[in-house]
Parts: C-alpha cells; structure tokens; sequence
C-alpha cells in the first residue's frame, strides 16, 4: 500500500433504555451479558487497565480485531476505553470512546462518543457510526428481551 491516509472524526449517538442505569450498565460490565449483543470476546477484564479483545468475522471473509483498554470505569455512570480495529493485519482505526448513562425518568439515557483516526481508507467515520448504531439498537432488542 502506497498511499497512506487520516481521517479524524468524532460522532455521538443517543440512545433511550427503559430500564435502570445499573442494568444497562451491567450489560457493559458482564462477558456474557456484553456477548448477547456484542461479538463474543476472547479476551474480557472489565477493570481500569483490563482488556477486551476479540478477533473473528463472516465464514470465508477476513478477520477483524478488536483491542480495547479500560481507561476509567465509574459504575452505574461511565465508561471510557480506548481501542483499535484492524483487518487481517492491517490497522484500520484507534478511537477513544466515552459511554454515559444517564438516570431519567422510565430509565436510561445513553450517550456514546466516539473520536477515531480512521487509517488509509479501509474505514470510515460513517461506516463506523452507521455499525454503532446498529450494536446499540441491538443492545436495546437484548434489554427487552431480559
């Protein structure tokens, strides 16, 4: 690969749960409560410092990674990790990401912000929002079934 690109970004996406910021939290916080909506890691220590890595994709497609470090956790409130996503064996982003849950009445205001250096054009900003919006309402689907 000859040319080499950055493109900086930083998107936001709101959400409404009808449920208690400590159960939409929880759904963060637990490996197989975060695997009912979120690809299963291999890796999962929810802790500042922790990791969460995982690395899979479609039958016969390439193989992404996902490599996440837990900056600040504060229960029942935030979450801010950093983290990478490659292709095979290519970096695609690094992104900070910040998830408030916020107490309002009927239950839960999420907030999740995303700032990324997207590398070399194998992803983009709106891709990558289009697919958290995609994780977030599943993370809803998966509140409502419990």
């Amino acid at each position: 690969m000859s040319d080499r690109s950055t493109k900086h970004s930083t998107f936001v996406i709101e959400r409404n749960y009808k449920h208690t910021p400590a159960r939409v939290f929880s759904a963060w916080a637990g490996q197989a409560a975060k695997a009912a909506w979120f690809p299963k890691a291999d890796e999962f220590d929810f802790r500042v410092g922790g990791r969460e890595f995982n690395r899979g994709g479609p039958p016969g497609g390439p193989a992404y990674t996902f490599d996440a470090c837990y900056q600040e956790i504060v229960e029942n409130k935030r979450i801010v990790y950093s983290y990478t996503l490659d292709v095979e064996d290519k970096r695609m982003s690094v992104s900070v990401t910040t998830v408030e849950f916020k107490s309002v009445d009927g239950g839960t205001h999420l907030i999740y912000t995303e700032q990324g250096v997207f590398l070399d054009d194998l992803d983009t900003p709106e891709q990558r929002e289009h697919g958290t919006r995609l994780m977030l309402d599943r993370l809803g689907e998966v509140l409502e079934d419990q």
